[in-house]
C-alpha cells in the first residue's frame, strides 16, 4: 500500500490539499484531525476529570468510533452519532489540541490510524504523521505559511460553514494552539528529517496544488 504524510501547523491548508489529492489519486483521506476532535467531543461532554486517567481508559475502551465515506466525504460516528458537523467549532479544536497530548488518548487513536493505513493507500494529514504515525510514508510533505495567512483561510472557511466568529479570535485562539501544539510533550509538532516543506504564504489553492502536484508526480 502506498502512503502520503502532510503536517504543519492549523490552518496550513493540509485537509483541503489532501482531500483534493486523495480524489486525484484515488487514495482514502484520512481526516486525523477530526478523530482527535471527535473523542475531544465526547470527553468536553461527559466533563470529566482528565487526569483520572483510568477513568479515561474505562471511557475510551466503552468509546465506539468509526470512520464512513459517504459520497466521497468523510464522516465521522462517536458512538453511532454523526458528529462530522459538531467537531468543527473552535472550542473543540482548542480541546483537540490539549486532549491530543494526553498519552491514552494517542495510544487509542494510533491503532485505529494504523489499522487504516495498512488496508488503504492512503493521504493522512496532521502533525506527527511524518514522524509518529507514518514514519515510513512514501512521500512526507510540511505545509506551512505565516500566521496571517493561516488565520485568514481559517477565519474565511468558518464562516463559509455559518458560525459566529470574528477574526481577532480565530487569530489568538490559533496562537494558543500553534503554541501548544510545539511545545507538548507527546509527539509535538516538527518536520520529518525527509519531509519536503512547503510554504504556502501568499499562495493560491492552485498554486498550492500544482507544487503539491509536481513532487507527488516525480514519486508515483
Amino acid at each position: 500500500m502506498k502512503s502520503i504524510a502532510i503536517d504543519g501547523p492549523s490552518g496550513a491548508g493540509k485537509s483541503t490539499i489532501a482531500k483534493i489529492l486523495s480524489k486525484k489519486l484515488g487514495f482514502i483521506y484520512l481526516d486525523t484531525g477530526a478523530l482527535y476532535r471527535s473523542i475531544s467531543y465526547k470527553l468536553l461532554n461527559m466533563n470529566i476529570d482528565l487526569n483520572d486517567d483510568i477513568l479515561l481508559k474505562n471511557i475510551l475502551k466503552d468509546t465506539k468510533i468509526e470512520i464512513k465515506f459517504i459520497d466521497d466525504n468523510q464522516k465521522i460516528y462517536i458512538d453511532d452519532i454523526d458528529v462530522s458537523d459538531n467537531i468543527r467549532r473552535p472550542e473543540i479544536s482548542m480541546a483537540a489540541s490539549k486532549f491530543s497530548a494526553i498519552d491514552s488518548v494517542r495510544k487509542y487513536l494510533f491503532k485505529k490510524q494504523i489499522d487504516i493505513s495498512k488496508k488503504n493507500n492512503i493521504i493522512m494529514d496532521g502533525r506527527d504523521i511524518g514522524t509518529i504515525i507514518l514514519p515510513n510514508a512514501d512521500l512526507k510533505i510540511f505545509l506551512t505559511a505565516n500566521l496571517d495567512d493561516r488565520v485568514n483561510r481559517r477565519y474565511k472557511e468558518l464562516k463559509k460553514n455559518g458560525m459566529d466568529i470574528n477574526l481577532e479570535d480565530v487569530k489568538r485562539d490559533m496562537e494558543k494552539r500553534d503554541n501548544h501544539d510545539s511545545t507538548r510533550k507527546i509527539s509535538p509538532l516538527k518536520i520529518a528529517q525527509d519531509a519536503i516543506i512547503i510554504d504556502t504564504t501568499g499562495y493560491s489553492l492552485e498554486k498550492t496544488l500544482d507544487e503539491v502536484g509536481l513532487i507527488i508526480k516525480g514519486r508515483f
